[in-house]
């Protein structure tokens, strides 16, 4: 896998896990280069599991979040499945009010995001 400046990619098993660096996805240029680094591994990688782990994500800006639904657009459309995790309770929040909850599969932890793919 291409290193990125942003991402931490693993694989478990048949899953990407897609760590995220930052702690703060705020100015316009992390967020063009997050989105960019994540379609990239969509478009190059296919992978048909994927999950993102927000456990090092205190702040997302708006457009951070917009790309999050373009990505879980892209995902679909290749067939495969986004799921998020470790999401901190002020993202969550967030996720909320703009019932970004109900478009993604949000799970508690890894360990669970894991565990449902794998029901799948």
């Amino acid at each position: 896998m291409p290193a990125y400046q942003h991402l931490d990619v693993t694989k478990v098993g048949d899953v990407t896990v897609v760590r995220i660096r930052k702690r703060r996805i705020t100015a316009d240029i992390d967020i063009q280069e997050f989105g960019s680094e994540m379609f990239n591994l969509v478009e190059n990688d296919k992978p048909e599991k994927l999950l993102l782990n927000l456990s090092t994500v205190e702040f997302l800006g708006g457009l951070a979040l917009g790309r999050l639904v373009t990505l879980d657009r892209k995902v679909k459309t290749q067939g495969g499945a986004l799921k998020l995790s470790n999401i901190r309770p002020n993202i969550y929040e967030v996720f909320a009010i703009v019932k970004l909850n109900r478009l993604f599969d949000l799970k508690e932890d890894e360990a669970d995001a894991l565990a449902a793919f794998s029901s799948v």
